[in-house]
């Protein structure tokens, strides 16, 4: 599948007025896509034994979303069948009393992957361009010095979040960024699903609708964000997401082409290691 179109390009404000969130691309039917969404996670699975023996890399996926997006159902689908032992998924909620203490980073660099290793960010820092722009009342929660809080704050902050991606992209994490972009309508659809089901009760919360009613403030906030920090070193995806399986598909193949970009391969074995497991051979077949 063609995943290029969804890519954001750096400084282009337009990016999610290309694309409509009900978007199936070229499949002709559901059954077809979980065909290609099997065959996309068995090549993953593949990359992720190359990602953990090498261990050269980190592969970090950030999920972004207004509420019922669908990134709990998209991390659980499309990391379906990868080894648990070499992915970590940390769910970012309101920041604690002892994050706030910190910079807004803080947080997200604690439960960064290391070499080998998948990590997986149901929101991320993000949410410090997005929410905290959208509800300016929590910037102050922040206890900022005032010198720091100027009309220039967020142009400042996606500075700075790019030149940390950038950090580690040079330090070999390899970044992929998605933006599940659903529509009102599938919104409100999935939110009433949420209340009648009593299976779903659980998810909703008061506090969804509130934050559907600012929903044209989170466009435009999600709007500069995407354009001022999608990076060759850490892209945007704009993940149409009104079929769950369609948004799953594609971001299966996303992260497919970005460990194949990354030039996987098992280690070389230095002629000292190969004498060694030559010698370890001969002593379990003489029965030690």
């Amino acid at each position: 599948m063609r995943v290029g179109r969804f890519r954001v390009r750096r400084g282009d404000w337009t990016a999610l007025k290309g694309l409509r969130p009900d978007d199936k691309g070229s499949f002709e039917s559901k059954e077809e896509a979980l065909e290609h969404l099997n065959k996309g996670i068995e090549r993953l699975r593949a990359r992720q034994e190359l990602l953990y023996a090498q261990n050269e890399h980190a592969l970090l996926l950030i999920f972004q979303g207004m509420d019922a997006s669908g990134k709990d159902s998209a991390i659980k689908h499309v990391m379906t069948g990868i080894n648990p032992q070499g992915t970590e998924v940390h769910s970012f909620k309101a920041p604690s009393t002892e994050e706030l203490s910190h910079d807004y980073l803080w947080r997200a660099v604690k439960a960064l992957p290391g070499r080998g290793r998948i990590g997986i960010f149901n929101r991320s820092y993000y949410e410090e361009v997005l929410v905290v722009r959208v509800h300016p009342e929590l910037l102050a929660s922040e206890r900022l010095p005032a010198s720091a809080v100027t009309p220039r704050v967020w142009r400042e902050r996606f500075e700075d979040i790019s030149a940390f991606e950038r950090y580690l992209w040079r330090n070999g994490t390899i970044i992929r960024k998605f933006f599940l972009y659903v529509s009102q309508s599938e919104q409100r659809k999935r939110l009433l699903e949420r209340l009648d089901d009593p299976a779903k009760n659980w998810k909703f919360s008061a506090a969804d609708l509130e934050e559907r009613a600012k929903w044209p403030a989170y466009m435009s906030a999600y709007r500069e964000a995407l354009a001022a920090t999608s990076r060759d070193n850490a892209p945007w995806y704009v993940i149409p997401a009104d079929h769950k399986w369609f948004a799953h598909v594609a971001i299966a193949d996303i992260i497919v082409n970005a460990l194949d970009d990354a030039d996987l391969a098992l280690p070389k074995l230095t002629s000292k290691q190969r004498q060694e497991l030559l010698q370890a051979r001969r002593q379990l077949l003489r029965g030690r």
